[in-house]
């Protein structure tokens, strides 16, 4: 909503029209209304319709996930707190001699913040990760090729 750039005197209406989306009850009504609103967007605001219609499958994407999670994926908070810790550790620094420093710094902040995820706070439970990730069947051993053997 924050790139729906319409004139300051219709802001609050198309965020109020937008957001009649996100209280759907399912998968099917919240496409179906995504695209309605696009649509009375289209006459009006041509860029916006464009816009809407460009980002349904980034911003419905929250639909995939079982209803059990909702509470975790409605914030970005916790994405947020990751950036605010990297600006933090990277201010301090000021200017990287190279590329590989940055990802060096970068990725240690990660795997740190990785580690305390995993530890410290359990976001989602293995039962509830189950339903999204798909099965996996282990990958059987490589024959040996006869020139091997």
């Amino acid at each position: 909503m924050r790139n729906a750039l319409v004139p300051k005197s219709a802001q609050q209406m198309v965020a109020a029209t937008i957001r009649t989306v996100f209280v759907q009850p399912d998968a099917a009504a919240a496409r179906e209304t995504w695209r309605k609103v696009a649509d009375g967007f289209r006459g009006r605001w041509p860029k916006l319709a464009h816009l809407l219609d460009e980002a349904e499958s980034d911003v419905l994407a929250y639909l995939r996930f079982p209803q059990e999670h909702g509470r975790q994926i409605w914030s970005n908070t916790p994405q947020e707190r990751l950036n605010k810790a990297l600006k933090r550790r990277t201010d301090v620094v000021g200017i990287f001699p190279n590329d590989r420093a940055v990802s060096r710094l970068v990725g240690a902040v990660l795997a740190e913040q990785h580690d305390e995820w995993c530890v410290a706070r359990l976001y989602f439970s293995a039962e509830s990760l189950a339903k999204v990730l798909p099965e996996r069947s282990p990958d059987p051993l490589p024959a040996l090729s006869e020139a091997a053997a």
